[in-house]
């Protein structure tokens, strides 16, 4: 059940050495303690206001900023294009063009962000911590405007770059590129080969049914907050997450496994998120997510599926697949080639498109400039995964709930925490029952990261006789 993360003291950081590995430098580099509250000087034009209520005002003029901005709705693609596309035998492109009235004028848009990031700067100072992450939240959102005036458009692609990464991009130890692991990983999720290991399990479970049982699920989780599930003819994805729904498609039919991850990726990391920043009287920004917060989302969802065993290996390959296929698409493959790559590798036609749409969308589909955020979920696992060993080697694991406190990059998290004693930052009242308590995951975390120094292909090909 969820309960709320408990602050403990704030401790002092733990100076970097030499024996320290390169991934832990950024969070180390981090201190838990922040400067002082700033004073307010009282305003000439009229009452005096506290450090809270200056932070509050911003989040929530972000917050209806942001509001019209919604980057997938404008980057639907009609029904039609599907049809059209599997017409012409998945020869020719799809034919797409996109609404030109984005639910907001642009450039008044952008001059409202300018208005709130002035104000940041001459209510905040330069040298704020949380003004730093409210400005770097306004920065991005300037940003996404930006890339969704330039759809079908090479700029799309250089500016979904700079906000989402690319499978070019290093991770910290500065020579394993986003691109190494996915090609590290096919690899291994090939040889593991088949949907699941064990008995097979029927997609029977109509999208009616799974909206009923998750429905239970969550009112059991949430402790009754109005939190909903229900059936959507419009939609393209199996499901998909709001701030306080799910929504599952129309006609789709799942497992009993494909319940249960949608269970814990969709509701304990995607909503309890939402809700968690909505919780915030202060810190309110928390309650939705700029595109720097995307890898710690959707790599927390993917990684709690594999703290609780509810992954798979055709589930897991899907998520490696989204890599490789930006990556290709990066490297100049066109839509067809990307269709045609994931026939290969035995999706069904559905499927294919569907996978392949959603590293085109928005981009060239003649190749070269696709949109990278499907790059994101397995890199925010590695990095999830190394933001949590980081903590505990340091001891600082009462960091890591905080990663479930509202929508949230990673080096938010230490200045978030420092901010729990004064109020300004609440405990994640939702988070998931794996991290209710993190003795055991502290010592799953330890022994894998003692398996990967002693070697783990090494330690490994010690048992190759198992292979006969």
């Amino acid at each position: 059940m969820a309960q709320k993360a408990e602050a403990r003291d704030v401790k002092e950081p733990v100076p970097a050495n030499d024996a320290t590995p390169p991934h832990l430098a950024p969070l180390d580099a981090l201190s838990l303690r922040d400067e002082p509250i700033p004073h307010v000087p009282a305003s000439t034009a009229g009452p005096w206001r506290s450090y809270k209520e200056i932070l509050a005002s911003l989040a929530q003029r972000i917050l209806d900023a942001q509001r019209p901005i919604r980057i997938l709705q404008a980057l639907r693609w009609e029904v039609d294009v599907e049809e059209q596309f599997l017409r012409t035998k998945q020869r020719e492109l799809p034919k797409v063009a996109y609404a030109a009235d984005l639910g907001f004028d642009p450039e008044a848009k952008l001059r409202e962000l300018d208005e709130i990031l002035r104000d940041a700067d001459r209510e905040l100072g330069p040298a704020d911590r949380l003004g730093g992450i409210l400005r770097a939240t306004v920065d991005e959102y300037r940003e996404v405007v930006r890339m969704l005036v330039a759809r079908g458009k090479k700029e799309f692609y250089d500016r979904s770059r700079r906000l989402y990464g690319s499978t070019k991009d290093t991770f910290p130890d500065g020579r394993t590129s986003v691109r190494d692991m996915g090609l590290v990983l096919y690899d291994l999720f090939t040889a593991v080969g088949g949907e699941r290991l064990g008995r097979v399990q029927p997609r029977d479970i109509t999208a009616e049914t799974a909206a009923l049982e998750l429905n239970a699920r969550f009112d059991r989780f949430f402790g009754g907050a109005p939190i909903r599930v229900h059936v959507d003819d419009s939609l393209l994805a199996d499901a998909a997450a709001g701030s306080d729904y799910v929504k599952i498609r129309s006609g789709a039919t799942f497992s009993r496994s494909d319940i249960d991850i949608l269970e814990a990726h969709e509701g304990w990391v995607h909503v309890a998120t939402s809700l968690n920043g909505q919780a915030q009287p202060v810190a309110r920004w928390l309650a939705k997510g700029p595109p720097r917060t995307t890898a710690v989302q959707e790599g927390l969802a993917a990684l709690v599926e594999i703290f609780t065993f509810r992954s798979t290996p055709r589930r897991a390959k899907k998520l490696n697949d989204r890599i490789l296929a930006v990556d290709k698409a990066e490297d100049g493959a066109s839509f067809v080639d990307v269709f045609e790559w994931y026939r290969t590798e035995g999706y069904d036609e559905s499927e294919c498109f569907q996978n392949a749409r959603r590293v085109f969308r928005g981009g060239l589909l003649g190749g070269g400039a696709p949109f990278t955020k499907d790059a994101c979920y397995c890199k925010g696992i590695v990095l999830n995964y190394a933001f949590m060993r980081a903590a505990i080697q340091l001891d600082r694991a009462q960091l890591i709930p905080f990663l479930f406190v509202g929508k949230v990059a990673h080096e938010d998290v230490p200045v978030l925490y420092a901010h729990v004693t004064d109020g300004i930052v609440k405990p994640p009242p939702f988070l998931p029952p794996i991290f209710d308590d993190m003795n055991g995951r502290a010592i799953w975390i330890c022994y894998s990261s003692f398996f990967s120094r002693l070697g783990g292909t090494a330690v490994a090909e010690h048992y190759t006789r198992l292979r006969g």
